[in-house]
């Protein structure tokens, strides 16, 4: 296994290196873009008979689980370092918006986008079953937050504007894992689902993550606010994250939530009342190249991935409307809320094209969908998700500085 780390490693920073000096894309999407290439030449050589460097691929990407990497690996940093940078008291600004679109967004995506796949799967004759369509809606919901950030800040989106979407994002990818979580265990031991025994499971797992993330946050502050010194402060802020996902697993309660808490927490209340300058700068720049570098992996298996699903062309036909349906649903859920909370909150004009178009699927998406058990529709289900995630990185992840520019530019022509 130290060699196929070794290996990825070495092939993300080539492709980081080659993206950076010949292509010039946003780098998680460069690097993404590259692997995607490399895995289709993989398998044009594979048609045309040259078989012994594809298989030797397949190899080595199936040695590698990819859910385990990221659920319980990767996760945990990314969140907790997306979480690092975010203002608190903007996002308690903005904390009705967020909520709304994090928790009834989720829901009401999962329902609408898993209740239009169970039709759409049903006209090609897949026949799954609505709760398996279900759990299908709640794995594609997660938003990436990592992924558009970097293009926002590139092309000049306002501040509120990027706290809204990171914000949102943050707290979507927790709330999102819950639910799937939940339905996958009513549709795979087929326990009757009902709403009190959904929102006990809720309230233990999203409850308790906040509690918990609140509990490592609080004592890993009041042990940085002891001391000055900056390589223990980089320690006590890894082990929150290692030890805090690793102690949520054990209390089932939701690992994501409580990292995310928790990084608020050091990000704002550590980073002002317990870290001197010195340290505040080897924190940051720490978990800023954490947050790069596991990305940058994540991306390159993504594009990589390709060699190990087996792709038909009937499931583009279902991918399709889908993606029109995520898109339509996605505006609506941002849509109402931002317009029913504009009297209280100011929203800048474009904000609901914006977080729509920005609302990207990534990774957890595609850890999810391959961590689905062995049933007759896993197959299906994993191509479905994995062809929305290439448009949505892809179409949406290369456009959405347009769109900001546009809004951007709309705004300053509207305040002249």
């Amino acid at each position: 296994m130290l060699n196929i780390a070794a290996l990825f490693i070495t092939i993300t920073a080539l492709f980081s290196w080659f993206n950076h000096r010949f292509i010039r894309m946003p780098a998680t999407i460069g690097v993404m873009v590259i692997a995607l290439l490399i895995s289709l030449l993989l398998l044009v050589l594979n048609h045309f008979g040259v078989t012994v460097i594809p298989a030797q691929a397949r190899h080595w990407l199936e040695r590698i689980n990819f859910n385990t990497l990221l659920m319980d690996g990767m996760l945990s940093f990314l969140l907790f370092a997306g979480a690092l940078h975010v203002d608190l008291d903007q996002l308690r600004r903005y904390r009705w918006s967020i909520g709304l679109l994090a928790t009834g967004g989720v829901v009401i995506s999962t329902v609408v986008v898993g209740s239009a796949a169970w039709a759409l799967f049903a006209v090609f004759g897949a026949g799954i079953p609505w709760l398996w369509c279900l759990v299908f809606g709640a794995l594609i919901a997660p938003t990436d937050p990592i992924a558009v950030l970097g293009i926002m800040r590139s092309a000049g989106a306002p501040a509120d504007m990027e706290i809204k979407i990171v914000g949102e994002s943050l707290f979507n990818d927790g709330v999102a894992v819950v639910v799937f979580s939940t339905l996958l265990g009513a549709a795979s031991t087929h326990e009757a689902l009902t709403l009190p025994h959904i929102g006990l499971l809720f309230a233990q797992e999203a409850g308790g993550g906040i509690a918990l993330g609140m509990a490592v946050g609080a004592l890993v502050y009041y042990l940085m606010k002891a001391i000055d010194q900056h390589q223990v402060e980089v320690m006590l802020s890894l082990a929150l994250v290692v030890g805090g996902y690793a102690l949520a697993s054990q209390l089932e309660v939701s690992g994501p939530i409580a990292m995310v808490v928790a990084g608020l927490i050091i990000g704002n209340m550590a980073r002002t009342g317990a870290m001197s300058q010195n340290t505040r700068t080897y924190v940051d720049g720490f978990w800023e190249l954490i947050d790069e570098m596991l990305n940058a992996i994540l991306f390159v298996l993504i594009g990589l991935e390709l060699l190990l699903i087996p792709f038909q062309l009937h499931y583009l036909w279902v991918a399709l409307p889908l993606i029109a349906i995520i898109l339509a649903t996605r505006y609506l859920t941002i849509g109402i809320p931002l317009t029913t909370l504009r009297r209280w909150v100011g929203f800048r004009r474009g904000t609901t094209r914006v977080l729509t178009w920005g609302g990207l699927r990534g990774g957890i998406s595609v850890a999810l969908a391959l961590g689905l058990p062995s049933v007759p529709w896993r197959e299906p289900l994993v191509m479905i998700t994995y062809l929305i995630v290439l448009f949505s990185i892809l179409v949406q992840g290369l456009t959405i500085d347009r769109v900001v520019k546009g809004v951007v530019d709309g705004s300053s022509s509207s305040a002249t």
